[in-house]
């Protein structure tokens, strides 16, 4: 099996609810919340192998969960024979706690848990247990958690490639000035993110390769909070950047407006993750240098693959799903996981989000963007 180790950062951890770390592939998916309610007033066709329950986090930052993760959840229940039942809490951890609670009572065959702290999945994940009920760790791990089995995508990976992507562009500029808007303190992937990137940008700020100015952690993954942050930071150093990791296209966006004020837009490369059509169209105009491209899709199917394993009671093929490890060093065990693989993505693969769906060609291809499209081969 691939070892993946999660690990906490430092004393800045601590517990307490925050929002997930990922944006959105689909600016207008997100909302109050009409749609995490449907799924129970329109029961899906068939389900000849039962109910199965999803709970997601939130909507307010993070339009993917129900643009993406929904539907594409849903879909691929229905192809495991099951009945999909996916509820969105929209940030509220009594919602959370009232949706599972719901489903348990019901009897869903698995409950899938795409929390919204640790602590949260942690005490979900109990009461699933102790009414015989399997539960996955869906997109982020609960760490102290119950759950046996764990879905996301290789975590420390999408923060080296931010890392990657961040050296590659300030490449031949000795001393480049960086600055870091990291995710929430609370979020372990955003963790995980954070040392993906000093796995790669640590030794360049040891040998002075690259200067780091400073790297703040955001609570909640907050835009507009982060934006402030990043501009009172670029204040604090004279007005003087070279480079912004950002960790996801949500804070990039921030950033970018903080540096079109400033008329250093196009000249400061700026990281992202999730490859949101806003994060492309930034892409495409020069504003940002690259995203993380994660296809939800395989995380969806894998899910719900371990779900049909699960609800048979079949741990050896729920094992031959799940070959990767991951470590919760809070609770001090050894997670069975499907660990999948992000992509980097720079202005010459914004056609591969496209071909793949994620994100219409119509939606970043409008107004001056349609001649860089038509050259990139994006219709």
């Amino acid at each position: 099996m691939r070892k993946r180790t999660l690990t906490l950062v430092a004393s800045a951890m601590t517990a307490a609810v925050t929002l997930t770390a990922c944006g959105a592939n689909s600016a207008d998916s997100g909302g109050a919340g009409g749609t995490s309610a449907s799924s129970s007033a329109q029961p899906a066709a068939g389900g000849a192998n039962g109910k199965v329950g999803v709970i997601l986090p939130e909507t307010a930052t993070s339009a993917r969960w129900e643009g993406f993760d929904k539907p594409m959840i849903e879909a691929a229940l229905r192809a495991e024979g099951f009945q999909p039942d996916v509820q969105n809490a929209q940030g509220d951890v009594q919602k959370f706690t009232t949706l599972a609670d719901g489903m348990i009572t019901q009897g869903v065959k698995v409950l899938i848990i795409a929390s919204i702290n640790s602590e949260l999945g942690t005490a979900v994940a109990a009461k699933a247990k102790a009414a015989g009920i399997p539960t996955i760790d869906y997109d982020r791990l609960n760490l102290g958690g119950g759950s046996d089995y764990y879905v996301s995508f290789d975590n420390e990976k999408v923060g080296a490639l931010q890392g990657q992507g961040m050296v590659q562009a300030l490449q031949g500029k000795a001393g480049a000035q960086v600055i870091e808007i990291e995710g929430a303190p609370t979020d372990n992937n955003a963790t995980l993110f954070a040392a993906g990137q000093r796995s790669v940008l640590q030794s360049k700020y040891d040998s002075g390769e690259l200067k780091l100015v400073q790297s703040q952690p955001i609570d909640n993954w907050d835009n507009q909070k982060g934006g402030n942050t990043f501009e009172q930071i670029l204040t604090g150093n004279g007005g003087k950047v070279d480079g912004v990791v950002a960790a996801n296209d949500g804070l990039a966006g921030a950033v970018i407006t903080v540096l079109k004020k400033n008329g250093l837009n196009g000249k400061v490369p700026v990281t992202g993750q999730d490859a949101t059509a806003d994060g492309l169209k930034s892409i495409l105009v020069g504003d940002q240098y690259m995203t993380v491209f994660k296809p939800i899709k395989q995380e969806a199917e894998a899910a719900a693959k371990l779900a049909a394993a699960l609800a048979k009671n079949d741990k050896a093929g729920a094992d031959a799903i799940a070959k990767d490890v991951s470590k919760d060093p809070k609770g001090n065990r050894d997670v069975k996981s499907v660990l999948l693989q992000p992509q980097l993505t720079t202005k010459n693969e914004v056609k591969t989000v496209v071909d793949q769906g994620y994100v219409k060609a119509a939606e970043i291809c409008a107004g001056d963007l349609q001649p860089i499209c038509a050259q990139l081969g994006i219709a």
